[in-house]
């Protein structure tokens, strides 16, 4: 699972049937440590509801896959969660 910063949203009116019904948001990967670091940003599907501007965290692959109800929909990254509060090393990380 990897972090991200939902930066942005992708209409495609003609796309695989499969994906039919599934938000597709843009999520820049976070890396906590190096919050500078610049990271591509990718496509992922939407789940739960995930906005602008929420952290979240993304499941690839596979992964991302099997946490849709249907299991053959051709994605590679997907919203599993919001992100409230983050801790590394006792010491709590803005997000």
């Amino acid at each position: 699972m990897k972090i991200g910063k939902i930066i942005g949203s992708v209409w495609a009116t003609k796309k695989d049937e499969s994906l039919n019904g599934y938000k597709l948001l843009i999520a820049k990967l976070v890396n906590v440590d190096k919050p500078k670091d610049e990271q591509a940003p990718i496509v992922c599907a939407d789940t739960i509801g995930a906005g602008v501007g929420e952290t979240v965290i993304l499941t690839c692959g596979s992964g991302a896959r099997n946490a849709t109800p249907n299991s053959h929909v051709p994605i590679d990254a997907t919203v599993v969660a919001i992100v409230d509060d983050l801790e590394i090393g006792g010491v709590k990380k803005s997000v």
